[in-house]
């Protein structure tokens, strides 16, 4: 037996259940994790509250963790027990102290990172590879407009920018997250609370504007987003923090400026092996130079899952988020 967090029914934080069960044994191409941090993320709350529905209930909840290998099954070959790993996709299960998944979704860590770092970085972080990598390959000197730039993914994508020489202009809720945003490698930051963000672009680009926008937040900040861009520019839409767009009829990126728009995800990037191992490596070797640093803002109980999920709701954290099994 061991512990977990299970939903019976989709809803508000109270529906997270810690519970006993009975982990899988690794099926052929599987390995079972023993998890040692498991990371928190936006993407778990819209499975809590159905958002992005569950394949049936009742469910685990979580993609992203990192431990040692427990358990391996029938041909598996690149992995063995006792392997410290990582993982940020496969199905949900992450928040327990014990998860078996397919094989190929799963990395070895290299030395210099520890299982913590790798638990509060690699959707994020993977996130931030292909946002910045491969969505619009930054080649230096472009100017961008990230949203929620003392988040999780937005630390490292501050950090991460500035290694590529790009400016980032960050939204931030607060004169605080506005600091850490800054000593993150932020060029500037707006705090969305108080400026207008629209003029303070023009004003800090000289009427430029943007060459790409990185949106999580989605409903709130669609249009104002897409203001933001110069012409021919590119609205990265990857989150939906305030809600899902809607109804957009694409006609107003021709009246905005001949814009261009995707909804990428981490699936649609590392969607084999290759890819992920690749992805992993570029990520593992900016946080073994020391380009980037993760900060682990917060740590909370597995049990205690709730309580972080309404903390991170609440925009209460900062930098990444683990919860402890």
């Amino acid at each position: 037996m061991a512990k977990r967090i299970q939903l019976a029914s989709t809803g508000g934080p109270e529906v997270l259940e810690f519970i006993d069960f009975t982990p899988a044994e690794p099926g052929a191409g599987e390995v079972r994790v023993r998890n040692q941090a498991v990371g928190l993320n936006f993407i778990d709350i819209y499975v809590r509250t159905g958002l992005y529905p569950v394949p049936s209930l009742p469910s685990g909840l979580g993609t992203e963790g990192a431990g040692v290998v427990d358990a391996v099954g029938e041909g598996v070959t690149h992995l063995k027990v006792g392997d410290r790993v990582a993982y940020a996709q496969g199905p949900l299960g992450a928040y327990g102290e014990l998860h078996t998944l397919p094989a190929e979704k799963v990395v070895c860590l290299p030395d210099g990172v520890d299982v913590e770092t790798a638990a509060a970085s690699m959707l994020k972080g993977l996130t931030v590879q292909y946002l910045l990598r491969q969505t619009y390959p930054l080649q230096g000197g472009e100017t961008i407009l990230f949203h929620a730039a003392a988040g999780g993914v937005g630390s490292i994508a501050c950090q991460w920018a500035k290694s590529l020489g790009v400016k980032l202009i960050g939204t931030v809720s607060s004169p605080e997250k506005a600091a850490l945003a800054e000593k993150n490698g932020a060029w500037a930051t707006i705090d969305y609370t108080k400026e207008n963000v629209v003029e303070r672009v023009r004003e800090l680009t000289g009427g430029a504007m943007v060459d790409v926008v990185y949106d999580s937040v989605g409903k709130d900040t669609w249009e104002m987003s897409l203001d933001c861009l110069k012409k021919r520019g590119l609205m990265v839409s990857f989150g939906n923090a305030s809600g899902p767009v809607e109804g957009v009829n694409i006609g107003i990126l021709n009246q905005k400026g001949s814009l261009f728009v995707t909804r990428p995800s981490l699936n649609g990037y590392a969607d084999t092996r290759e890819r992920l191992e690749a992805m992993s490596e570029e990520l593992f070797a900016m946080l073994e130079s020391g380009k980037i640093s993760i900060d682990i803002g917060q740590r909370f109980a597995l049990a205690d899952a709730a309580k972080a999920q309404e903390a991170l709701a609440a925009r209460q954290t900062t930098g990444s988020t683990i919860l402890v099994p």
